[in-house]
């Protein structure tokens, strides 16, 4: 007896999807996360939970927040528009890694990595219960079309939401449909590094991938050390980001998850200290 290979998502991205013909550029960044390690073990040990999944949204909501804002726009009628708010969208496991859902993190350039915690966590429980499924029955909406028609309706709801700009509020379509930017940790899944693709229509400048975090010999102060190193690799729009952006994003990506107090505290708290001692 053959088995059913076409799960909720493979059967809806067979009609969002057709050939790749959109412009995209590629890159990646090795991280040295040791220090940020050290962090969680701390916390943990104090009773807060985080992750390193948490500390990676709360530095790239911060990069795009406060280091380049201009990152975080979307197109509209040929056109780039700035976005009025930060949200970074986490994409979560769920029912063991076969299904896919996401959190949205409004204002993580705002928040600290405990909040950014705390959110994902409640969200999840939410969503694994059942009680918030409002992204499943959006999925499963599309899902629910038969087949000869299925990629003629994304086609029109993409034609309303990014050719005509226009909202689907009913759907939950619209320029924040999927956030300023989008998360996703393949490194639980085994994988080192991923080029994720741009889900069409979904106004997203960039996707970030987390991979599989290793230890490595590096040189620290000319010394030969092992650390702990997290790959990120990144999918973007090229009509909103050209490699000016990408590499600035790396750099304060790293800055961030090198020097992880920063994101203990909220950026408000970190510029008053600053004022203080000058």
């Amino acid at each position: 007896m053959k088995k059913n290979i076409n799960s909720p998502w493979r059967t809806l991205s067979t009609a969002v999807y057709g050939a790749p013909n959109e412009g995209k550029i590629y890159g990646n960044i090795e991280v040295d996360v040791t220090n940020a390690w050290e962090m969680i073990k701390v916390h943990r040990s104090d009773g807060q939970r985080i992750t390193m999944t948490h500390l990676v949204a709360g530095a790239v909501g911060r990069t795009l927040g406060w280091d380049i804002p201009e990152m975080n726009a979307f197109v509209k009628r040929g056109k780039v528009v700035q976005r009025d708010e930060v949200i970074v969208t986490v994409a979560v496991n769920m029912h063991g890694g076969r299904e896919m859902s996401s959190v949205k993190l409004y204002d993580a350039h705002k928040k600290t990595v405990f909040e950014i915690g705390e959110r994902i966590r409640n969200r999840v429980a939410k969503a694994r219960s059942g009680s918030d499924n409002n992204t499943m029955e959006n999925k499963s909406f599309l899902v629910r079309v038969p087949w000869p028609f299925r990629r003629m309706l994304f086609l029109l709801f993409r034609f309303i939401t990014s050719t005509l700009g226009l909202e689907i509020k009913s759907l939950g379509l619209g320029h924040n449909a999927f956030g300023s930017v989008l998360l996703s940790n393949i490194g639980s899944h085994g994988l080192t590094t991923g080029m994720a693709a741009l889900f069409p229509g979904s106004k997203l400048p960039g996707v970030i991938t987390m991979g599989k975090e290793e230890e490595k010999a590096v040189v620290v102060d000319g010394e030969i050390v092992i650390r702990k190193i997290l790959p990120l690799t990144g999918t973007f729009d090229h009509r909103i980001i050209d490699g000016y952006h990408a590499g600035m994003m790396a750099h304060h990506i790293k800055r961030y998850m090198e020097n992880p107090e920063l994101l203990a505290v909220a950026p408000v708290e970190l510029a008053q200290e600053t004022i203080s001692t000058n």
